[in-house]
Parts: structure tokens; sequence; C-alpha cells
């Protein structure tokens, strides 16, 4: 690794798995000093068995006052990573009122807690750089039962462009990835969990232009680049990883 982050302070949320697990190791390989949050304690405790350096903590980045008190313990961040996010499959008529506050909390309002939690950090050291996991699933692009998930993953793109307009004068940027299906245990669970497991991942894989779906480390090497110094210059963008199928 070239050390692009080299004494960075990072904050991972949903560091546990997936794509904030391979996203908190890209940064500590980096040079980064890296705190890795999560809701699931086991997750956090294999992820700190492997990689020690990493810092660790149990963080529900649904519940303000938590992320408020945390907060008081951080002397400064450099990046913000949201990685939070759930999957609801389904249309509109399948999505009960529960389901949209459920999914709307997790991929929503946990990024509106983070940010604003964090924003004070940024603008006393002037500058730093947030990261939103959003999806191709969004104002990007529209998929077959995934109207609430979609629905969300593009406020994700409208809160962020908003934060960066806010604060681009406070030399703090603001973009988000827009990742396609990618391995991930979140993604094997909605395989397994169909009727056909099988025939569930061909469908997945299949309708990739570049048949086959992608990994959290290739979503992390554009998180990498995005926390970097070598992303000076970019602000409110949504960067698609999705083999192409967003075109």
């Amino acid at each position: 690794m070239s050390g692009r982050l080299e004494g960075k302070k990072i904050l991972v949320t949903a560091a546990g798995q997936g794509i904030g697990k391979a996203t908190a190791i890209a940064f500590h390989k980096e040079g980064a000093h890296v705190i890795a949050t999560d809701l699931n304690d086991k997750t956090l405790a294999d992820l700190n068995k492997e990689y020690p350096e990493i810092k660790v903590q149990k963080l529900d980045s649904t519940d303000n006052n938590a992320i408020l008190e945390f907060t008081k313990t951080l002397d400064k961040v450099d990046v913000l990573f949201n990685a939070v996010g759930f999957v609801h499959h389904g249309t509109i008529l399948d999505c009960e009122e529960k389901d949209w506050d459920f999914s709307s909390n997790i991929n929503v309002k946990s990024m509106y807690f983070m940010c604003k939690a964090i924003l004070p950090l940024m603008i006393k050291y002037n500058g730093g750089s947030i990261i939103n996991v959003s999806s191709c699933v969004s104002s990007l692009k529209g998929f077959p039962n995934r109207f609430i998930y979609g629905t969300t993953k593009a406020a994700v793109i409208g809160l962020t462009k908003s934060i960066a307009a806010d604060f681009v004068k406070q030399n703090i940027r603001c973009n988000s990835i827009a990742p396609g299906t990618v391995f991930s245990p979140s993604w094997q669970d909605r395989v397994n969990q169909s009727p056909d497991p099988e025939q569930a991942k061909k469908d997945f894989i299949a309708r990739q232009p570049m048949g086959r779906i992608g990994t959290a480390e290739e979503i992390a090497a554009v998180a990498v680049y995005l926390a970097s110094d070598d992303a000076t210059f970019t602000t409110g963008t949504t960067i698609s990883v999705d083999g192409g199928i967003s075109i």
C-alpha cells in the first residue's frame, strides 16, 4: 500500500462485515487511524482480532443519544464513512408504514445523525471528507421490488449533495458511492432466503452487464480515493461502482 491516508483519523460505520469491513481494512492499510463501529459485538471482535490496530466501538447509528455520547470521546475526525444500510424487498404495495420507518431510519436517518454529530469536529479543524454509501438502486436507476430501498438510497444522494453545497467553504467534501450488487453477508442472506437460492444467485449475476457481482474491496478502493488528498477537488458527486448496471 502507498500510505495515501497516513495519519488521517477515520470513523467507519457498519464496519463489522461487507463493504464497511472491507473499507475499514483498506483505510487501515493505507496508514489511517481507524475507529470501526457496528451494532454487532461479535463481528467487531473478529475484525479487531484480525487487525488489532483498528479500534472498535459498538455503536447503533440510529441512536442519536448514543452517537452524541460517543462523539464526546473523539478529538478529531478527518473522514466519516457511512456504510449502514438495509435492503427491503417489495413494491410500494408490499411496504407497510413500519417497513418505511425501519428502512428510512437505517438508510437515511443514521447518516443524518452521524453527519450532524461529526461535522462540528471537521469544521473545528478546517476540513474533512464525508463518504456515504448509496446504491445504483436510487435516483440513478429504478429496480423492481426495491421500492423503499431505492427511495431511501436516492435520499442519501440528496443528503450528500446538500451537505457538499452547505460546507464547501469550510473545506469539507461530501460524496457518495453507488454500488451495484456486491458479494457480502447481506447479499448472501438474501440469496439464501429466496425459494431457490441457486436460481437467485444466477439471476443476480445475469442482470450484471459484466457477468459477475462486485466485491466489497472494489467499493473500498473508491472510498480510499475519496478519503485521500487525491480527491480534494471532488465534492457533491456520486460515483457508480456497479459493473455497468446503471448505464
